[in-house]
C-alpha cells in the first residue's frame, strides 16, 4: 500500500525561507530546502537550483517553490508526463500572497494551493476551468474515490461550463459531492451522464463513472487457512454481487486474526488496509447482526466476525450488501455505508514497521522512499547519530533512542510500537540490510510466538551503503566481483573472520572492510593486510574512505605495501583492490577502477 509523498518547500532567498517557515506551520511534515549562499535556517541547502528541483521531483516529492513560476517551469518541464502522472508542483510568491499550482492540479496541487493560500492569507491562482467556475472537478474527486472513465471527463465538464444539462445518478458515496444543484437527476431506466456507483458497470459512451469507497468488507478465517483460497473466495463474492473492488474502503476482522497470512494476502490483493477489532468491540454490535453465531461466541467471545467487523467500519446504520457467506474455513460479509464514509480509522491497524536506510550522511544520498517512510511514521526509533541524519524528516514525532550497542533493544522497541497499531520507522545509516538492523528485526520475528508482533507489516526501505558511496567517489573499484567483510569480532568469532579474509584474498575479490578498527580492536586489520599481501601484488590499490557523505569526508588512495592500518578508525571504510584494479590521478582526484574485460573484447 502506498504512503504519502513527501513535501519539499524550496526557498531561493531568505524572505522566501521565512514564508517557507510559515508554510510549514500549515504543512508540518514539509522539509525546507534553501539556496546555500542565500538562505539560513533551512533543513537542507543546495547550490544548483535546477538540479535540486529536478532531483526532488524525480524522487516523487511534492515540490513547492518559494520562487517565480518560471524557474520551476524551466527546471521541471522536461520531466512532466501527463495530468494523471504529474506530481504536484506549486509556485508560491516570496511573501506568500500568491499560490499557483503548476502541475498535478487534480492530484492534490489545487487543494494544496487552497490550503496554503488560506493559511498564508494569500490567493490561490487555480486556473483549471472546472475548479474556477464550478467549484469542483470531476477528475479530482474526494480522497479514496476512483475515476473509472477519465477520458469522458473533458466533454462532460465542457457541457457543465456551457450551462447545458448534465444528468447525475448518485447511488452511494458522500451525498455532498459533487454538488447536486449543478446536475439534473434521472429517473429509473435512464442512462445518466455522470454515474456514482460501487457496482461493476459497463460505462455508456461518454459517461463519467466514479466509484466512492462506500463498502466495508468483514472477514473471518480459521487458523492458518490457505491465503490463495481466501483471495479467490473474496474475489468470487465481489464478482457474484457485481461489486467493484475499488469501492472497498477497508477490511475488518477480529484482532486475533491480525497475523493470518490469508488476511494479509487479501489486503495486498485489494490494496486496502486491515483494521482490527477486539472481541468486545465486535460483541457490542451483536443486536445488529443478521446471522449471530453462538459457536463463534464460544470460541472467541463475540457472536460474529465477518458481519460485525463490516458494521464496525461502515457504521451501525450501514446496510449489508452481502450477509455472511461461508466457504470452507472462510467467512465474508460486505456492508455499504449510508450517507457517510466508511470509517477507515475505526479499530486499530495491524501496525507497520519501516526499516529505513538513510544513507551515509548527506541528504542528497537519501532516497525519496526513505523520506516518505519517515514522514508517514507515527514514531521513529534509532541510535542518536542516525536519528540526527534524518532530523529534518522526523520533526516533532516521538523519538525512541538507545545506545550504540543496544541494537536488539532498538529492534524490539520498534516492533513493540508497531504491534500497538502505529506506523514506525527504525532508522539505520547506510542500507538497513548491510551490517544494520533489518536482519535483527527478522530474527526477532522468526523466534517470536507473539501474534501481535507477527501481525506487523514490515517493509525494508533500502539506502545507499558506505561501500557504494566509496565506489562512486573513487570511480568504479567495484566494477567487477567484490565482497564485504566486517572486521568487528563483537558478534562474529575471530576464526570466522580470518577464514573469510583468506577466502576473499584467494578469490581475488575487491574487498571492502566495514568496522575495520576501533580503539580496542587493533589486530585484525594488520592481519588482513598481511593475508592480502600473500595473494596480491604489493602495488594493489588500497582506498581509505573516511566520514563518507559528511563534511569531514576524505578519500585517499595508497598501495597495499604502503598501507598503514594504524591511521584507520571506525569512521573509515577500507577498500582493497583485486589484482586487476587500477588507480590513477584524474586531474588531482584519486581514482580507482576494476576492469571487467572490455579491453580484451575490443581486441578480438
Amino acid at each position: 500500500m502506498t504512503y504519502p509523498a513527501p513535501i519539499a518547500l524550496v526557498a531561493l532567498t531568505q524572505r522566501g525561507a521565512e514564508t517557507a517557515l510559515r508554510a510549514r506551520e500549515i504543512l508540518p511534515s514539509a522539509v525546507i530546502y534553501g539556496k546555500a549562499d542565500r538562505v539560513t535556517g533551512a533543513d537542507h541547502t543546495f547550490d544548483d537550483t535546477l538540479a535540486c528541483l529536478r532531483e526532488l521531483y524525480a524522487q516523487g516529492w511534492t515540490v513547492i517553490g518559494l520562487c517565480a513560476a518560471g524557474i520551476l517551469i524551466r527546471a521541471l518541464a522536461p520531466l512532466a508526463a501527463d495530468k494523471w502522472q504529474d506530481a504536484p508542483v506549486l509556485s508560491v510568491s516570496e511573501d506568500g500572497t500568491m499560490v499557483v499550482p503548476l502541475l498535478g492540479g487534480h492530484r492534490g496541487a489545487n487543494s494544496l494551493a487552497t490550503q496554503l493560500a488560506d493559511g498564508l492569507g494569500g490567493t490561490a491562482a487555480i486556473t483549471t476551468a472546472g475548479d474556477r467556475t464550478l467549484g469542483f472537478a470531476l477528475d479530482d474527486p474526494p480522497a479514496g474515490w476512483t475515476l473509472k472513465t477519465p477520458q469522458a471527463v473533458k466533454s462532460v465538464t465542457a457541457r457543465l461550463l456551457a450551462g447545458e444539462t448534465v444528468t447525475l445518478r448518485p447511488e452511494c458515496g458522500d451525498p455532498s459531492w459533487p454538488p447536486k444543484e449543478v446536475f439534473q437527476s434521472v429517473g429509473p431506466g435512464e442512462v445518466p451522464q455522470v454515474l456514482i456507483t460501487d457496482r461493476q458497470v459497463e460505462p455508456a459512451t461518454g459517461q463519467v463513472v466514479l466509484t466512492p469507497p462506500s463498502l466495508a468488507i468483514g472477514i473471518g478465517c480459521e487458523r492458518h487457512a490457505p491465503a490463495d483460497g481466501l483471495v479467490d473466495f473474496v474475489q468470487s463474492v465481489l464478482a457474484d454481487t457485481r461489486l467493484d473492488p475499488s469501492a472497498i474502503a477497508a477490511i475488518g476482522t477480529v484482532d486475533l486474526k491480525g497475523d493470518e497470512a490469508a488476511l494479509k494476502a487479501v489486503s495486498q490483493a485489494l490494496d486496502r488496509p486491515i483494521r482490527l477489532f477486539t472481541a468486545a468491540e465486535l460483541e457490542a454490535l451483536t443486536p445488529h447482526l443478521p446471522n449471530p453465531s453462538d459457536v463463534v461466541f464460544q470460541e472467541i467471545g463475540c457472536h460474529g466476525v465477518a458481519e460485525a467487523s463490516a458494521l464496525a467500519l461502515a457504521g451501525r446504520t450501514a446496510r449489508f450488501v452481502t450477509e455472511k457467506r461461508r466457504s470452507g474455513p472462510y467467512t465474508c460479509a460486505i456492508a455499504r455505508a449510508q450517507g457517510a464514509s466508511v470509517d477507515i480509522s475505526a479499530g486499530r491497524a495491524s501496525g507497520r514497521l519501516f526499516v529505513v536506510g538513510v544513507g551515509p550522511g548527506d541528504a542528497a544520498y537519501r532516497t525519496g522512499a526513505a523520506a516518505r517512510a519517515i514522514l508517514a511514521s507515527d514514531a521513529v526509533v534509532g541510535y542518536r547519530l542516525y536519528l540526527d541524519l534524518a532530523a529534518d524528516l522526523i520533526g516533532d514525532k516521538p523519538v525512541y533512542e538507545s545506545d550504540l550497542g543496544a541494537e536488539e533493544a532498538r529492534a524490539a522497541k520498534a516492533l513493540a510500537l508497531a504491534a500497538q497499531g502505529q506506523t514506525v520507522s527504525l532508522v539505520c545509516s547506510g542500507d538497513p540490510g548491510i551490517y544494520a538492523l533489518a536482519t535483527l528485526v527478522f530474527e526477532l520475528l522468526a523466534e517470536t510466538q507473539d501474534r501481535s508482533l507477527m501481525a506487523v507489516d514490515v517493509e525494508v526501505v533500502p539506502g545507499i551503503s558506505a561501500f557504494q558511496l566509496a565506489a562512486a567517489r573513487l570511480g568504479a573499484p567495484m566494477g567487477h566481483d567484490f565482497c564485504l567483510i566486517s572486521l568487528s569480532d563483537l558478534l562474529t568469532p575471530v576464526a570466522a573472520i580470518r577464514q573469510r579474509l583468506a577466502a576473499a584474498a584467494q578469490g581475488d575479490f575487491v574487498t571492502a572492510f566495514y568496522n575495520p578498527q576501533s580503539k580496542r580492536r587493533r589486530t585484525l586489520l594488520p592481519e588482513a593486510r598481511e593475508v592480502f599481501l600473500t595473494q596480491r601484488p604489493p602495488t594493489t590499490p588500497v582506498a581509505l574512505c573516511r566520514q563518507l557523505g559528511r563534511p569531514e569526508e576524505s578519500v585517499t588512495v595508497t598501495t597495499l605495501q604502503d598501507f598503514d592500518p594504524s591511521v584507520v578508525d571506525m569512521f573509515t571504510l577500507v577498500v582493497i583492490g583485486s589484482s586487476t584494479t587500477r588507480a590513477f590521478d584524474h586531474a588531482g582526484t584519486p581514482r580507482a577502477f576494476t576492469p571487467r574485460g572490455y579491453a580484451d573484447k575490443r581486441a578480438q
